[in-house]
């Protein structure tokens, strides 16, 4: 079995170590008012549209399994609504809480 040469392994450790540095410079770095408005303004689209679009589409389904179509697609529709301003109001609960 070859080994490899010295200068390649200290190489490799030097990189190691940046790679650590930089991860580290990364989490110390403080969060901008911006980028957290703008984390927290996709997370509330994300899911909003999200639960909208599942409850529509199991909605969908039960309507084509049962044949009652529109109704049971408009009634998830408004389960998945409510399911979205839900998770949207736990995660304000859990940013005030943070802030």
């Amino acid at each position: 079995m070859k080994r490899k040469p010295e200068d390649i392994e200290q190489l490799e450790q030097k990189i190691l170590q940046l790679k650590r540095d930089k991860a580290l410079a990364k989490r110390d770095r403080d969060e901008t008012d911006i980028t957290r408005a703008s984390r927290i303004g996709f997370r509330i689209g994300a899911e909003l549209l999200s639960a909208v679009i599942v409850g529509a589409a199991i909605g969908y389904l039960l309507d084509k399994l049962f044949a009652t179509a529109p109704w049971l697609m408009v009634i998830f529709l408004f389960f998945g609504g409510a399911a979205g301003i839900l998770n949207v109001y736990r995660l304000a609960q859990k940013e005030s809480e943070e802030k």
